[in-house]
């Protein structure tokens, strides 16, 4: 056996213990973080062996002691994958999770609907954008969509900002708060909102260390018992962006699949709401259609 195929083995079966998630897959990314390649290479070299460098026994295992106390994986190795792009994140800004991903799908969607329908180009605001995942998504495999996205939290906005110049996207990034108007000059012409707002309820802590722990407050709670409070009021403010028939896309708990899209359509701004499922099959996405 291999030197690093046993090390990995080894953080691998102390990260289970540990109880984290996904072991296996963690353990190849710190090895890979610390030896500077790509988790292909760590699988690679765990098979065809080879001499690893002077000090990466002490260095995994510093990094494998704080996964192992629950750090976030994405904390540790600076970076997050979402989609096509490698995301910078850490402390100070939420995570982006895979369950986003249908959110950015069912947006392109949309725009590929409009395509070629709208002479002034089409529009689209992403609230409460966080490390900028679905905005920049968006703008990554959809360039000729104007783009804009708005932040409330400061470390969030300059984490959104710095990823934004390093994959060199245009996308206007700036701080403020989704519940108040927002991009006055655009009020009534946006083709597309999207939104990942915080929504747990208020008495629902999360179980996992690295979101109760580690993920931003602000990002989380959804300001009431039922987590909506603060969901609804972005999309009053959404309301107010979009143009009619424009498309609001909100993220909700899977636990508010009926409860987020009855109480959007009670408004009576929204002509209709149908709800949409994540790749495991749970209520994820509302998506309401502006009279």
């Amino acid at each position: 056996m291999t030197a690093l195929r046993s090390a990995v083995r080894a953080a691998t079966g102390s990260l289970a213990e540990a109880g984290v998630p996904s072991p296996d897959v963690d353990a190849v990314e710190l090895a890979a973080h610390v030896l500077g390649v790509d988790p292909s290479e760590v699988r690679r070299q765990m098979v065809v062996g080879g001499v690893l460098p002077t000090g990466f026994e002490e260095a995994y295992a510093a990094v494998l002691a704080e996964r192992v106390r629950r750090v976030p994986l994405q904390h540790l190795t600076g970076r997050a994958h979402f989609r096509t792009l490698t995301l910078h994140v850490g402390p100070g800004v939420f995570v982006p999770r895979p369950e986003t991903e249908v959110l950015v799908d069912l947006a392109l969607a949309e725009v590929d609907r409009l395509s070629g329908s709208r002479p002034g180009g089409i529009r689209l605001v992403d609230l409460c954008a966080g490390s900028g995942a679905i905005a920049l998504s968006v703008k990554a495999e959809r360039p000729a969509v104007a783009v804009r996205a708005l932040e409330l939290s400061d470390e969030a906005v300059a984490w959104a900002m710095a990823n934004r110049d390093r994959l060199g996207l245009d996308v206007e990034v700036v701080p403020g708060d989704a519940t108040e108007p927002a991009f006055g000059d655009w009020t009534g012409s946006v083709d597309v909102v999207t939104v990942n707002p915080p929504y747990i309820p208020t008495t629902a802590v999360p179980n996992e260390p690295e979101v109760r722990d580690h993920d931003p407050q602000v990002a989380l709670y959804g300001g009431s018992e039922d987590g909506l409070a603060i969901p609804l009021r972005v999309a009053a403010a959404a309301a107010r962006l979009l143009r009619p028939g424009g498309l609001l896309l909100m993220e909700h708990a899977d636990s508010q699949g009926e409860s987020l899209p009855s109480r959007i359509l009670a408004t009576g701004e929204w002509g209709e709401v149908i709800d949409h499922e994540d790749l495991a099959g749970r209520p994820r996405v509302a998506a309401a259609r502006r009279r």
